[in-house]
Formats: structure tokens, C-alpha cells, sequence
């Protein structure tokens, strides 16, 4: 079946959906950017990813490109005529179409949207999930306002690239002071002595994961402590275990960070556990 995308008030062939040259998001990275999982037919944490969204485009200054109601039957609509029963549906939002000047364009130029939906396979997942990731660490090199989730993600790209090279799944950013602040695509956790869960506070230099705010909510219903608080690479290397969460990866366990096995080496209890009650917390959209 031919893959279907949403462009700008048209649900087109993918082969066939294009935007405008002078779309400022290809030309500028003027742009901002959600990804939603979509489980058994349906959106997982829809209001969430679109009160994320809604603050990125706030927070670039950047109109709303529809009512929600409307984007939401959008999202929905591109997954079914994808028939995507699990996946992922991505949305992104552009200043839109533009003369190419640095500045924002003047008058009443018209957000571009674009919504695409594809499938993954939920055994693969599994499958990784019983392996667990092995992560690189690579300077932080990012603009300072990755609060966002805009679409200016080269340093991203080349850090997931410089992971790959390295036969790892993952790259954890660390900042000048030694500090991991978060994943490529990912927010990172570990898990002290105590078995307490430490992630870096999101009030400044990660970005508000969906995925991380469901893990806050379970570990509150099952009575895991959480601190948030920046770590070191060598206190994670020493951790009990670690993890990272993501609207992709959901909780995907690590068992290694460059060189150094985490643990025993392999999944920890408490991250596989997570796993697998993740799902119960979520708040499942209709179809």
C-alpha cells in the first residue's frame, strides 16, 4: 500500500507530497515538531504532545496552522489511511512560505503543516528491549533553547550518526561540566544503589519528554522515588541501572555507555518493569 501524507490541507502519495522551496523550515530550521505513538489503533498522550507542541509554536512566535480540534482529526485521519496500528505519527509546523530574509516575514503568511505516519514493529522493540541499548557520550554542542522541540536538529543527527560509527544505539550529550543532560532522541535515567530514579530537572537544557512525564506518573503509583538532578558519566557508569525514554523507545533499557557495562551488563529489573507497565498510564486516544 502506498504510504499517504498530510501537506497543507491535502493528503497526498508519499512519493508525490512536497512542500515549497522557500518554506522556512527547509531553509531556516523555522520550525517546530512533534512525534506521538500510536498503540493498538490509537494516539498515545495526544493532549500532552499537543499542549507540547502548542508551547514550541508559542515560544517561536509561530500561529497555530488549525483549530485543535481539527488537527487532532488530521493526526488521526494519516494514521488510519496509513492503516498504522503501531507506530508513530509526526507533525510538524512551519513558519511557512516565504522571500528568504533572516527576519520574520511581515503580513499574514500562513503556518505549513505536515503530517506523515508509518509503522513499526512491535517485536523489534521487544526484541532491543531484552538486549538493551548501548549508549556513546558526545559533547553538547546544542543551542540553549532545546526546550524546544524545533526542527534545528543537525548536532542530533551527527550524534546519532557518531553513536552508529560506534556500534551503539544512542548518544547521552554531556555538558562543560561533565554533566549528561539528555539523549539525541532520547531523555536519559539512571538508577542509584537505593534504587532511586535520577533524571536532569527539565526546567532547563532537556527538553519535557511525554514519555518522561508517564514514567514521573508511574513511579509515583508504584512508589518509586525520583530525583532530579544532574549526573556525571561516571556516576552513570557506576549506576545500578540506566535507561532512556522516548515516544519511540518508550523505556528502553542501557546496558553499557561507551566502553562500560551498567550493572551486570544487562536490562535492569526496574527498567523492565517500567516497560512493562508503561502502557497502563497512558492516556490512549480515540480512533
Amino acid at each position: 500500500m502506498s504510504r499517504i501524507a498530510y501537506v497543507n490541507g491535502r493528503y497526498r502519495p508519499h512519493r508525490d507530497a512536497a512542500v515549497h522551496i522557500e518554506d522556512r523550515g527547509y531553509q531556516f530550521a523555522d520550525g517546530v515538531y512533534e512525534v506521538c505513538e500510536v498503540r493498538d489503533g490509537h494516539l498515545v498522550d495526544e493532549p500532552r504532545h499537543m499542549a507540547r507542541l502548542n508551547r514550541s509554536l508559542s515560544e517561536l512566535d509561530i500561529r497555530s496552522p488549525m483549530p485543535a480540534g481539527a488537527l487532532s482529526f488530521v493526526l488521526r485521519e494519516t494514521a488510519r489511511r496509513n492503516r498504522v496500528h503501531d507506530g508513530l505519527v509526526y507533525v510538524q509546523v512551519t513558519r511557512g512560505v516565504a522571500p528568504r530574509d533572516h527576519a520574520f516575514p511581515g503580513g499574514e503568511v500562513a503556518p505549513a503543516v505536515v503530517v506523515t505516519a508509518k509503522p513499526i514493529n512491535r517485536q523489534i522493540g521487544e526484541a532491543n528491549a531484552e538486549t538493551g541499548f548501548k549508549v556513546v557520550t558526545v559533547p553538547d554542542n546544542r543551542w540553549d533553547r532545546v526546550d524546544i522541540k524545533s526542527v534545528s536538529l543537525l548536532p542530533n543527527v551527527m550524534a546519532k550518526q557518531a553513536a552508529k560509527l560506534k556500534g551503539a544505539n544512542e548518544a547521552w550529550y554531556v555538558d562543560a561540566d561533565g554533566f549528561v543532560t539528555e539523549g539525541s532522541s532520547t531523555n536519559a535515567w539512571i538508577v542509584d544503589g537505593e534504587g532511586r530514579l535520577i533524571t536532569r530537572s527539565a526546567e532547563h537544557g532537556i527538553l519535557r519528554g511525554i514519555t518522561r512525564a508517564v514514567v514521573f506518573d508511574l513511579a509515583r503509583r508504584d512508589g518509586l522515588e525520583i530525583v532530579e538532578r544532574a549526573f556525571t558519566v561516571d556516576e552513570a557508569k557506576q549506576a545500578r541501572e540506566a535507561f532512556v525514554t522516548a515516544a519511540s523507545t518508550v523505556v528502553m533499557p542501557v546496558v553499557q555507555i561507551d566502553e562500560t557495562p551498567i550493572g551486570n551488563g544487562a536490562p535492569g529489573s526496574i527498567a523492565t518493569e517500567l516497560r512493562e507497565k508503561f502502557h497502563t498510564m497512558v492516556h490512549l486516544g480515540t480512533n
